[in-house]
């Protein structure tokens, strides 16, 4: 593998849970295209220090999510499916703006007020 994957002890999420982050990264900017394939099972597990069982889960996740394809004897392949890397790019998004509503929810700041604090934002980037 050229460009080893990061995974942390200290994280507090899975690992599993980093090697799916990692993985649609990598096909989210473009690195890992429609139809790459993928390290190995074994190869990640070795390279990441992790079971076999931690990066097979992983690879299961991605595949149900439809991120990625196995063919039996060939190894898994990132999904030919139209803007992968844009449809994960939203999600990837989404996530960030749940996690905004909940840390404004827990603050107590009313709904109108994040949408005003979200829209001064992007004015200050549009200058």
């Amino acid at each position: 593998m050229d460009d080893p994957f990061i995974l942390s002890q200290s994280d507090g999420r899975p690992m599993y849970l980093q090697i799916i982050e990692q993985v649609k990264l990598r096909i989210s900017v473009g690195d890992w295209p429609p139809g790459f394939a993928l390290p190995s099972i074994r190869e990640l597990a070795v390279a990441t220090k992790v079971s076999v069982i931690t990066v097979k889960r992983a690879y299961q996740e991605l595949e149900n999510e439809g991120v990625i394809v196995t063919r039996q004897g060939k190894g898994s392949f990132v999904a030919t499916t139209d803007k992968l890397g844009s449809r994960l790019r939203e999600q990837e998004m989404e996530e960030h703006l749940i996690k905004a509503i909940e840390i404004a929810r827990s603050e107590g700041l009313p709904p109108d007020e994040l949408v005003r604090r979200l829209q001064s934002l992007l004015q200050g980037r549009k200058k």
